[in-house]
């Protein structure tokens, strides 16, 4: 079985029609949609190009998705484009949203049993990042009795070993953080490969459809933060470090660049 891992598309329908043409994953048995999905500027159509994989989409819900439906509830959004995603979205697509899981599992012949999450096993928004320490691993991986890990929530690829457990983070379809284009991962259970894929875009483009197609009143102000300007890795690392709950490093430069 080979399946394409899609995570993080944050409502950016072009860059998820970019990826769901490339082949290998129109070819996939089964497509691994790791949570944050509508979260952002296009959110009624990405989830009907979503829910139209039919049987093929294997969801998983992560915490952009809980707080969109939590927002429609009444809840004050805390991002500005989830809140106003939030009121755009059908009621059908919110009930699809509040109903999906926080984990899935399947068994990937040589890859093994095969957990999907989006933040942790015990949390939709929990950090942890390539570098993270095996202590902080072993804690996070506690009681998960699974051979793989594949997560989302920090939108950077890696794929590592933790105690003989493969973690695959596939980045953001939508808002990639490091390099540019939409990221994913290709997993193979025949051959037990993981493939970290980017397919380019072209931002400028991709960012002119959205301020076009979007209502979101901050459209070109979100465009020029996710799409045209990309953060590098070294600046999501050090958030995502203190988000972690680490202390300050003195030994790098805490600008941003």
């Amino acid at each position: 079985m080979k399946v394409a891992v899609l995570s993080d598309v944050h409502g950016v329908l072009p860059a998820l029609e970019a990826v769901l043409a490339e082949p290998d994953v129109a070819a996939a048995d089964l497509i691994a949609l790791t949570g944050d999905l509508a979260a952002g500027p296009m959110p009624v159509e990405t989830l009907d190009a979503l829910t139209a994989l039919g049987d093929r989409a294997l969801w998983v819900r992560g915490n952009a998705d809980r707080e969109m439906v939590e927002t429609a509830a009444g809840r004050p959004p805390r991002i500005a484009v989830s809140g106003w995603a939030a009121r755009e979205l059908r009621p059908d697509q919110l009930d699809l949203l509040a109903a999906l899981p926080t984990r899935q599992v399947l068994d990937l012949g040589r890859l093994g049993v095969t957990a999907f999450v989006h933040g942790t096993p015990r949390s939709d928004e929990e950090v942890v990042l390539v570098d993270s320490s095996l202590e902080r691993w072993s804690e996070v991986l506690a009681g998960l009795g699974a051979d793989t890990m594949v997560m989302g929530n920090t939108h950077m690829p890696f794929a590592r070993l933790a105690d003989r457990v493969l973690l695959v983070n596939p980045g953001s379809v939508g808002m990639p953080y490091g390099t540019t284009g939409a990221h994913w991962a290709l997993l193979d259970g025949d051959t037990g490969a993981v493939t970290l894929r980017r397919t380019p875009l072209d931002a400028a483009e991709v960012g002119a459809r959205l301020v076009a197609a979007s209502g979101f009143p901050e459209i070109e102000e979100w465009v020029a933060e996710y799409v045209t300007a990309t953060y590098s890795d070294a600046q999501a690392l050090r958030v995502f470090a203190k988000l972690e709950g680490r202390p300050p490093r003195t030994d790098v430069d805490p600008t941003p660049g």
